[in-house]
């Protein structure tokens, strides 16, 4: 048999012709590292001489890590999974990529980690794009002026501290004044509006953040939250981008003309957070050891939010952060930071928790720089001699409290003040209508509740509550076209509560206890 002959040969020839056809695959680079150190949740990587900060990197145990320090012959890694994964020698390889988090309306009611990674069992997130957590905060001519209210229903915050949409408003006091219970309850009163809600929790544990997702369940708003999580068991480098992550979400709507409402519990965690992962990449520590660019770090997250021109989508973003002080220490250096960044602080103090007001917001050392101008008008008309009558309240009770004789004038002075500042009292997961707000401290001023005793004082403003909610809807639908009412309206307003309680205005059966109670809501 000749060799032209055997079997196979065509099919071998034509294979080789191909072969030689087809051109050689071009080369691919790819540029190595090698981990020198590793610590509690930093690496120290050496070889990547072309990394860039902020830089996404992977480790060959598939740990992703951000580039955060930049040095001759060595790169600081911030690690974004376990530290136990990795080990010395460990390849490490660049993405060429910068960290990216999920956005878009399948993320609503969800629970994500700070990398957009479902946490709540309901499977993938599928259908989204993919947005860089980092990004510059806009222009001056890019904003609007806050000019559109926040209702949070909270009678002391929408009446003495109000919050426009696109204002950062501070929450800050110590620990157990009811901080978290503020902003769960501003997110529950949005049901009344459209507001896209984000709860981003920064180190928190996972029961306390089990406890909110089951309050925001039970107020039927988990469908319009997006629950963004860090947790305290987790590496610091989660905690330290979930923020951003939150705030690259939120500007998605944003973008969409729609309004946000975004919640960071808490910036302390945070700042911990960052000043762990600074001192272990062996940076200069500052003042109380945190690192000279924590200011610069929470500023621009939070220049991100803000009232957006049109030519932005003209949405906005409204920043609630969240810290903590010890021994009501308001001059340390995180709180000092973030009270000359946002636009006003809602501060809880511990003297009015022993008091047993709660919410505790101290009107005093609480402030609003712009939501004056967007409050609503007919709150700002009931609301405006507010702060200085209770000023003037409890100077004159520090006075009393020396046991001098009073005569009848200040007795009703100190008696209409304390029915004052029992309406301003308010139950956990209660958010109110403006209406009912209204219709409590106008009965309040007008001294409608000084006959009413202590221990019926809840049952009395549930009556009232009531009363203006059944006979009043007219005068809500001015409160909602943000219309100031008329004296017309406010003697409506004071008519209807004077029926309400007219079983303690009647002076025969002034200390009698009504004989129905009022449902609770």
């Amino acid at each position: 048999m000749s060799i032209e002959s055997r079997p196979g040969e065509a099919a071998f020839t034509a294979w080789k012709s191909r072969l030689l056809a087809t051109p050689p695959p071009a080369p691919v680079l790819t540029e190595t590292g090698i981990v020198t150190d590793v610590g509690d949740g930093v690496a120290i990587v050496s070889g990547l001489a072309r990394a860039l900060s902020d830089e996404l990197v992977v480790f060959a145990s598939g740990v992703h890590g951000l580039v955060l320090d930049l040095e001759p012959e060595r790169l600081g890694v911030v690690l974004l999974g376990p530290a136990e994964s990795i080990r010395l020698g460990e390849t490490v390889f660049r993405t060429r990529k910068v960290v990216s988090v999920p956005v878009g309306e399948r993320l609503l009611g969800r629970v994500v980690d700070a990398l957009g990674r479902p946490r709540d069992g309901k499977g993938p997130i599928v259908e989204v794009a993919h947005h860089p957590v980092e990004a510059e905060a806009p222009g001056i001519l890019e904003r609007q002026p806050v000019s559109r209210p926040l209702a949070t229903g909270i009678k002391v915050v929408d009446a003495m501290i109000p919050v426009g949409l696109g204002q950062r408003q501070l929450i800050i006091g110590d620990r157990q004044t009811g901080k978290t219970s503020l902003a769960i309850d501003t997110l529950l009163n949005q049901r009344r509006s459209d507001l896209v809600c984000i709860y981003c929790a920064i180190g928190q544990r996972g029961d306390a953040v089990a406890r909110v997702i089951h309050a925001l369940d039970e107020g039927g708003m988990l469908g319009r939250c997006i629950i963004l999580g860090s947790g305290d068991e987790e590496a610091p480098g989660l905690a330290h981008i979930a923020p951003y992550a939150a705030m690259t979400m939120a500007e998605y709507f944003a973008a969409q003309g729609r309004d946000v409402l975004v919640v960071f519990d808490d910036m302390t965690h945070h700042a911990r957070a960052y000043r762990e992962l600074s001192l272990l990449l062996r940076r200069p520590p500052g003042r109380e050891a945190f690192p000279g660019d924590i200011f610069y770090v929470h500023a621009r997250l939070l220049e991100r939010a803000g009232q957006f021109h049109a030519d932005r989508g003209g949405g906005s973003i409204t920043a609630l952060p969240v810290v903590e002080t010890e021994a009501e220490n308001l001059s340390a250096y995180i709180p000092t930071n973030l009270i000359s960044i946002t636009d006003g602080q809602i501060y809880l103090s511990p003297r009015m928790v022993r008091k047993n007001q709660f919410p505790a917001a101290d009107p005093g050392l609480s402030v609003s720089r712009v939501g004056g101008k967007a409050q609503n008008r007919a709150l700002r008309a009931v609301a405006g001699n507010l702060r200085v009558m209770l000023a003037q309240f409890e100077e004159l009770e520090e006075f009393a409290r020396f046991g001098t004789r009073l005569d009848d004038t200040v007795r009703a002075r100190l008696a209409r003040g304390a029915s004052v500042r029992a309406a301003l009292r308010q139950a956990e997961r209660d958010p109110m209508p403006a209406l009912e707000q209204l219709a409590v401290l106008i009965a309040a001023m007008e001294g409608l509740f000084d006959a009413v005793p202590e221990g019926h004082f809840i049952d009395a403003m549930y009556r009232v509550r009531h009363a203006a909610r059944d006979a009043l809807e007219d005068v809500a639908e001015r409160i909602a076209d943000n219309l100031a009412l008329g004296k017309a309206e406010q003697e409506r307003i004071i008519e209807i509560a004077r029926e309400a309680l007219a079983g303690w205005l009647d002076t025969d059966s002034r200390h009698r206890a009504p004989r129905h109670r009022a449902p609770g809501r």
